[in-house]
């Protein structure tokens, strides 16, 4: 029997991108700066890689999807980047793109430096590395150009989006940058990343239906992270 994810993950994980999206708003509202989008961005990314190497059964109760656990954070991404270009525009959003991605380069370049250094006699867990590991280069190969590519769309989708708008209607904004950057996301990394290792159009499908579903997740943070930043000041 295909078991849903238990609801105390759910939980815990709506929880902790809801606090991380409030608490980025709260440092933006407190220093006026992106310091903290930013680094959270960067580690959502990081975390994404290695959390892409596991794959996951999602019951939805009337079907079931297979998607990469990054699904889990990655859709947020795109929250954090819509957050930094509401308050400051596509120049400071582009920043962080540039930023996160550069990061990401080194990150593939320390791992394969321990990849390469001799292990210790006694350790274990050679083969577990091996197993997961070394899928992280090929992983975040894959993410840098579905990232770059479907990032870049977003930012500009949203930031036009807003013009054509004056700044009303941030859920159309929302939903008109993040569901067609996420398929795109979707259908270009899991084509480079898992083609001959993994059932591709099946973790397409799976991706871009659970993208879809958790980033509705991403309304109520997103108001809540915009009345947080520009409510009147005491």
């Amino acid at each position: 029997m295909k078991q849903p994810m238990p609801i105390s993950v759910i939980l815990l994980w709506v929880a902790t991108v809801g606090a991380a999206s409030v608490l980025a708003a709260a440092y933006i509202r407190r220093f006026d700066r992106t310091d903290l989008a930013v680094g959270l961005y960067v580690v959502y990314l990081a975390l994404a890689q290695i959390l892409a190497t596991k794959f996951i059964l999602f019951n939805f109760g009337f079907f079931t999807v297979v998607a990469p656990a990054a699904v889990l954070i990655f859709p947020f991404t795109f929250q954090l980047i819509d957050i930094v270009n509401e308050t400051y525009g596509r120049a400071q959003t582009q920043r962080m793109i540039l930023i996160a991605f550069i990061s990401q380069i080194f990150m593939v370049a320390f791992i394969l430096l321990g990849t390469l250094a001799p292990p210790a006699s006694f350790w274990k867990g050679k083969e577990a590395w091996h197993q997961v590991l070394t899928l992280i280069p090929r992983i975040t190969g894959a993410s840098w150009v579905a990232f770059l590519i479907s990032q870049t769309f977003d930012n500009l989708i949203f930031s036009g989006l807003k013009k054509l708008t004056h700044g009303r209607h941030l859920w159309l904004r929302n939903i008109a940058s993040d569901v067609p950057a996420l398929a795109l996301d979707s259908f270009i990394f899991i084509f480079l990343a898992f083609s001959g290792i993994a059932p591709v159009w099946p973790l397409i499908v799976g991706q871009v239906v659970t993208k879809c579903i958790i980033g509705a997740a991403d309304f109520p943070f997103m108001y809540l992270s915009r009345w947080i930043i520009s409510r009147p000041q005491k």
